[in-house]
C-alpha cells in the first residue's frame, strides 16, 4: 500500500462527521486491514447501559470499508453494498475496537469482514462479527 493510499484513507475518515460525533479514530492502517476505535460515551449507549448496536455497526462498517479501499487503486473510492452483523455479546466497557479486513479483493466487488471488540480494562470481549460487500467506484 502506498503512503498516498494511507493518507487518502485518513483524510476520508476525518471528513466523516459521524465518526467525529462518535469520538472514533483510526488506530492502524495497512494493506487489507484497518482498525478503528471509539469510546463508549454516555451519548452512544442504549437503554440498558451497553454501547448501542448502531455504534458497533458504524465503526465496523467503516473499518471494513477502509480495509477494502486500502487494496484499490488510488483513483477509486468504495461504497458499502451490503453488510451483515451478528451481535455476539453485550458491549460493556470503555471502548469499542473494530478490526476490518479484506477477505477477497476484486475489481467489481471486495468481500470484507470486521470483528468488533469491547475493551473493559485489559479484557477484550468479541461482541460482533460483520461480513459485507464493498463496491469499488472510480473517482471522476
Amino acid at each position: 500500500m502506498s503512503p498516498q493510499t494511507e493518507q487518502k484513507i485518513r483524510k476520508s475518515f476525518d471528513a466523516q462527521s459521524l465518526m467525529a460525533t462518535l469520538g472514533a479514530s483510526i488506530k492502524a492502517v495497512s494493506k487489507g486491514a484497518v482498525e478503528i476505535q471509539a469510546p463508549i460515551l454516555d451519548s452512544s449507549r442504549q437503554q440498558h447501559g451497553f454501547a448501542h448496536a448502531g455504534l458497533t455497526f458504524s465503526i465496523g462498517d467503516s473499518a471494513a470499508g477502509y480495509s477494502a479501499l486500502s487494496v484499490l487503486p488510488d483513483d477509486h473510492e468504495v461504497l458499502t453494498t451490503e453488510m451483515k452483523i451478528n451481535l455476539l455479546a453485550p458491549a460493556q466497557g470503555d471502548l469499542l475496537i473494530a478490526r476490518g479486513r479484506v477477505i477477497k479483493p476484486g475489481r467489481r466487488l471486495v468481500i470484507v469482514q470486521a470483528d468488533v471488540f469491547a475493551l473493559a480494562g485489559e479484557n477484550e470481549t468479541h461482541i460482533a462479527i460483520m461480513t459485507g460487500t464493498m463496491m469499488p467506484v472510480p473517482v471522476t
